[in-house]
Formats: structure tokens, C-alpha cells, sequence
């Protein structure tokens, strides 16, 4: 399947978020929205961009797919003028039914996507729940299509700028630029009286203001949290916190610096431990806050990778490793006691290993696959709070005897958890 991206408007709505470069290369959450449609397209089988540039864009939107790997052809529209219209209807030549059409300027989740191509004619949404709905397009259906289409209807609907077409339309694009000497897409729509598929509820948005890419942004990034596996800290807290920080830090971090930037918090914390465990206690609450803006980042801009998540594992390992040992050596204990403080931090590092060895050794996620560990209390989150609670206490002795006794256990019944799943498998 090929895919049509109409990318030559001018963005000047944009202002000075586009600079010197096309509207389509701007970065929302991290990531150009042409890289989006590529990356995401490709991904549910398409095989082929053809990309509608104008003459200010083609050079840099050239530069910036060579050597991306995906397979594009840039058609030339010399005359955007004549609107998104005139656009598909250079691209006639190139490609042969299904294929799609996707507005340049729009930002689609994967989930709407893949939905969306499954559909025929104009895909709609009856909600709008992500679009600004007076600026929206809108569109009146009956009948499973199009009765009328504009900004200024009273529609049941907003059009989401996807569509999947045959080449009939190309027809109908012909017969509104003889008429008009330009064409619109809404024109063409109309005209057609394109068939409608419902994809409503998922994300998708138009960007045409500096604030619409802000608004996509903190939205991509709201929406990058994980599913499962946070502690209720990090629901109730944490994540408040490091959300703020990604919206602002998409566009400027990688998730790996981002990795390294927590880890650095957490090191210094376990230095600052040997002086002040108090302030200690503070700076480690920091990291885990800041432990949740790699995965968040890498999530709203498509950066995920294993290197990424096995680096951050390893980092967050070293770091509670370290702090413990700084927080054990302030105790002055005699050996007796570092038997306690050695099974702390040894039921410390196991919690953490013996959820991601669940991940090695079966390719899943131990928390969707046994519910029960959602509710288990002792998570990384969980457990950084409370040494936070009792170093501020100046309760360093107690806190080991409680993380050792409470970490071994979670890790007794993670043990448990895992055998009663694969026994039922055997039953």
C-alpha cells in the first residue's frame, strides 16, 4: 500500500516555531510530524510515501529523508496556491487503489492509525475530543457519506484529515479544478460524496499555531504513560511531577541523557548521604521523580528501544545499590548489623531483578500477566519514598530492618505468584 502525504502548505500560522524549515519538519514531542506519519505508516505495512512538497520545502524535507530507510517519492506542487486539492491531484500518477491520504500537519496516534486504514473514503471522528472544535472541519454525514463538509456547518462530525481512497477521486478532483482553477480537499470530499468510516475517541490533531504543537505535545506526552507497573506514588505523585518536566524536556532530551540525568541525581544523593542522610533522602526522591522522564520521553516520541530500557535498568540498580551502602556505612554498625543491611539491599536489588527476568525469561510483562503484582506493594517508587520518610526521621537503623524483612518478602511471594501461574498452565 502507498500512502499520500499532502505537505505543501506553508505554514505561516506557525510563526517562528517554523523558522527555516517546512511546517511537516516541525517537532512535536520530540519528533518531526513526518517522521511520525513514516514511522507509524510503515509500521501497519505501508510501503511507499508519495510526499506533495512546494518549492521552499522540497530541499530540506530531501535532506531530511536521505538515508532515512523508508521508500519516498517527493512530487513537486509549484503552485500550493490552489489549494491541499491540487495536491492529490498531482500525485495521480504515482500510486493505484487503496491507498491513503494523510494530512502533513496532523499528529495520529498508532492506535487511530490502525484503526483508520482498515476503513474507506473520509475517516471521521464524533468526538472531537482531542481538536479544537470550532476550528475543526466538519462534516455532516447520512447514509455512510458525505452530505456536507466545512468550518462552518453544523456537522456529526469532524473530518481527521485521513482518508482511504481509490483513484475515482482523481476524477473528481479534475472536475473542481476546471471549474475553480483550484481545489480543496473539502471540495473534493463533497463533490464525491466520499463513503465515512467512525474512528472516534483517539488522538488526532490538526497543527496550524504554536500553540496547537504545544497543546500536541502535552498531550503525546500525557499519553506516554505506561499502563501498568507504576506504584501508587508515582500514580498519586511522581508522575505529576515528571510529566510537567517531559513536556517541557521532549524536544531538548533524548531518553537515554535523560536516563543518565536521573542516575546522576540518584549518585549524588548516595554522597550526600555520608553527610546529610535528611537531605539525602530528598535528592533520591528527585531521581525516582526524574526516573519516569526517559520512559516518558522515549514513549511520546518514538524513541522506545531495548538498549534504552536495559541502560535505565542497569542505572537504577547501581544507584540504589550505591545510596544503601552510603546510607549503611553514616550507621557506624557493628557486623552484626551489616548482616541486616546487606539483606536490605539484597532484597532491594532482587524485587527489580525478579520482575525484569520475568521479562527475559517469558518476553512479557510479569505485571499484565499476573494482575495480582499490580497491588503488591514494594515497588522501586514505593520503596524510595519511604527511605525518603526515614532518613528525613533520622530512622537509618530502622529503615534497613524494615526493607530487609519487606523487600525479601515481595520478592517470596513475586516466587510464589510466578509457580501458582505455571501450575495452573499445567492443571
Amino acid at each position: 500500500m502507498k500512502a499520500v502525504i499532502l505537505a505543501a502548505g506553508h505554514g505561516t500560522r506557525l510563526g517562528p516555531l517554523r523558522r527555516d524549515v517546512p511546517k511537516v519538519l516541525i517537532r512535536v514531542a520530540g519528533r518531526e510530524l513526518l517522521w511520525r506519519h513514516l514511522r507509524l505508516l510503515s509500521e501497519l505495512g505501508v510501503e511507499e510515501f508519495i510526499i506533495v512538497v512546494n518549492a521552499e520545502g522540497r530541499g530540506p524535507i530531501e535532506e531530511f529523508l536521505r538515508g532515512s530507510g523508508f521508500k519516498y517519492r517527493l512530487v513537486l506542487n509549484e503552485a500550493p496556491e490552489k489549494g491541499n486539492g491540487y495536491s492529490l491531484y498531482l500525485a495521480r500518477d504515482h500510486v493505484e487503489a487503496p491507498f491513503l491520504v494523510v494530512m502533513g500537519d496532523h499528529v495520529y496516534e498508532e492506535e487511530f492509525l490502525r484503526e483508520a486504514i482498515k476503513g474507506k473514503g473520509l475517516i471521521i471522528d464524533r468526538t472531537g475530543r482531542f481538536v479544537d472544535k470550532e476550528e475543526a472541519t466538519k462534516v455532516k454525514d447520512e447514509g455512510g457519506r458525505v452530505e456536507e463538509i466545512g468550518k462552518e456547518i453544523e456537522g456529526t462530525a469532524f473530518d481527521t484529515g485521513f482518508f482511504v481512497l481509490d483513484t475515482e477521486i482523481f476524477h473528481h478532483a479534475r472536475e473542481v479544478l476546471e471549474e475553480k482553477g483550484r481545489a480543496e480537499m473539502s471540495e473534493i470530499v463533497r463533490r464525491a460524496r466520499l463513503e465515512v468510516t467512525e474512528v472516534s475517541g483517539l488522538l488526532w490533531m490538526d497543527v496550524d499555531t504554536p500553540e496547537d504543537a504545544r497543546r500536541a505535545t502535552r498531550v503525546l506526552v500525557r499519553r506516554a504513560v505506561k499502563e501498568v507497573g507504576d506504584g501508587a506514588v508515582s500514580r498519586l505523585f511522581n508522575r505529576r511531577v515528571s510529566l510537567w518536566i517531559s513536556e517541557r524536556a521532549v524536544n531538548r532530551l533524548t531518553p537515554n541523557q535523560a536516563s543518565i540525568l536521573s542516575s546522576a541525581v540518584g549518585l549524588l544523593a548516595a554522597f550526600v548521604a555520608l553527610v546529610s542522610p535528611a537531605a539525602a533522602g530528598l535528592i533520591y526522591q528527585l531521581s525516582s521523580i526524574l526516573d519516569g522522564v526517559d520512559g516518558e520521553i522515549a514513549r511520546a516520541s518514538l524513541r522506545n528501544s531495548s538498549f534504552g530500557g536495559w541502560m535505565d535498568s542497569l542505572l537504577d540498580r547501581g544507584v540504589d545499590f550505591l545510596f544503601l551502602l552510603a546510607l549503611g556505612y553514616t550507621l557506624e554498625a557493628n557486623p552484626a548489623f551489616w548482616g541486616i543491611i546487606a539483606a536490605a539491599i539484597f532484597g532491594t536489588i532482587m524485587v527489580s531483578y525478579s520482575t525484569e527476568r520475568y521479562k527475559a525469561a517469558y518476553l512479557l510483562d510479569i505485571y499484565r500477566e499476573i494482575p495480582a503484582m499490580r497491588y503488591l506493594v514494594g515497588k522501586r517508587d514505593e520503596r524510595i519514598f519511604v527511605t525518603m520518610c526515614f532518613c528525613l526521621g533520622s530512622k537509618i537503623a530502622e529503615l534497613f530492618l524494615l526493607l530487609a524483612f519487606w523487600t525479601n518478602l515481595r520478592v517470596l511471594i513475586t516466587v510464589l505468584l510466578v509457580w501458582k501461574k505455571e501450575k495452573g498452565k499445567g492443571s
